[in-house]
């Protein structure tokens, strides 16, 4: 009929397919079961696929793990991206702060099931510790930007110090936010007193 869409998939339309599902499952999983329950053959089953695919997909559960984290990843590196384009230093600072509060207070279940996987991955032979490690670097190094932006004559050690600073209360905001999701009013009061505390030590003339 003439107008219809096609209705055969490639291979990588039906690869990205997959992959999409099963990520969706094992978020789903991940914040409602925990990591212990998530296994791959509940996995098969939740995104109506057998235990054989996503065990062929993700060799173990720590390499569905470490997918989960790449995909949520990216697309928060999107939004953040989005969000400070056009701004930067204490103005960069603020929107990425800003965007960061509103994935919290939307509750999203990648979010949290992102931010669980994290806390998870200090645990002795994690192996997505790499990938916490990348990420951390790659936020600390943003934060070093913006604060050489804000203050092109702070030393290399203040420009370190607030990037780890700004590290660590945000993994620390959102273990507070992931003991108590529906609290929203200290999620934003934190991630207020976050940004005040950046702007006072980006300010021109500050030195570690």
């Amino acid at each position: 009929m003439a107008g219809t869409e096609p209705t055969t998939r490639t291979q990588a339309q039906r690869s990205a397919l997959s992959d999409s599902r099963l990520v969706n499952a094992a978020i789903r999983l991940i914040v409602e079961r925990g990591t212990e329950k998530t296994t791959l053959r509940a996995l098969g089953e939740a995104a109506g696929y057998s235990r054989g695919l996503a065990g062929y997909r993700f060799g173990s559960k720590q390499g569905l793990f470490e997918f989960v984290m790449h995909a949520v990843g990216e697309q928060w590196l999107e939004q953040l991206s989005h969000a400070t384009r056009g701004v930067n230093g204490i103005e960069a600072m603020r929107a990425a702060v800003q965007a960061h509060c509103d994935l919290c207070c939307s509750n999203a279940a990648p979010v949290r099931a992102f931010y669980i996987l994290w806390m998870g991955a200090v645990s002795p032979g994690s192996e997505t510790s790499d990938v916490v490690t990348n990420i951390d670097q790659r936020r600390q190094h943003d934060v070093a930007q913006w604060v050489f932006e804000a203050n092109a004559d702070a030393s290399q050690s203040h420009t370190d110090a607030v990037a780890a600073l700004f590290s660590a209360t945000i993994i620390g905001i959102v273990y507070h936010w992931l003991a108590n999701p529906d609290n929203q009013d200290a999620v934003k009061a934190q991630h207020d007193q976050l940004i005040q505390t950046m702007a006072q030590l980006m300010q021109p003339g500050k030195q570690s």
